[in-house]
C-alpha cells in the first residue's frame, strides 16, 4: 500500500477556522493568525467571503469578495504596519 499523495496540492491557502476572535489561516504548512482587532475587514464578513481567498504570488493573499490584499510580512507583523480600515 502507498500512501502518498499523488501530484501537487491544489489549496496551498485555505482558512481553516473563523472565530468571534479572528480568522486562521493555513499556507504551505503554516497556520497565521488574523486577531479581528488588527484586521477589521473580517469582522463582519460572511463566511463565505473569508473562505474565498486566492493567493496570486506566494505570500500574498487575495480575497476578492472583500477587496483585501495581505501579504505574510502583514499578517505575522501586524505592528509594523499601523495603517488599518476604520
Amino acid at each position: 500500500m502507498n500512501s502518498s499523495t499523488p501530484g501537487k496540492s491544489t489549496s496551498p491557502v485555505e482558512v481553516t477556522h473563523i472565530s468571534n476572535h479572528g480568522v486562521w489561516l493555513l499556507a504551505h504548512g503554516q497556520e497565521l493568525f488574523m486577531p479581528h482587532d488588527s484586521f477589521p475587514w473580517f469582522r463582519n464578513a460572511t463566511v463565505g467571503n473569508i473562505l474565498h481567498v486566492e493567493e496570486p504570488t506566494p505570500g500574498h493573499y487575495y480575497w476578492p469578495d472583500l477587496d483585501v490584499d495581505l501579504t505574510e510580512e502583514i499578517i505575522s507583523h501586524p505592528e509594523r504596519y499601523p495603517l488599518q480600515a476604520k
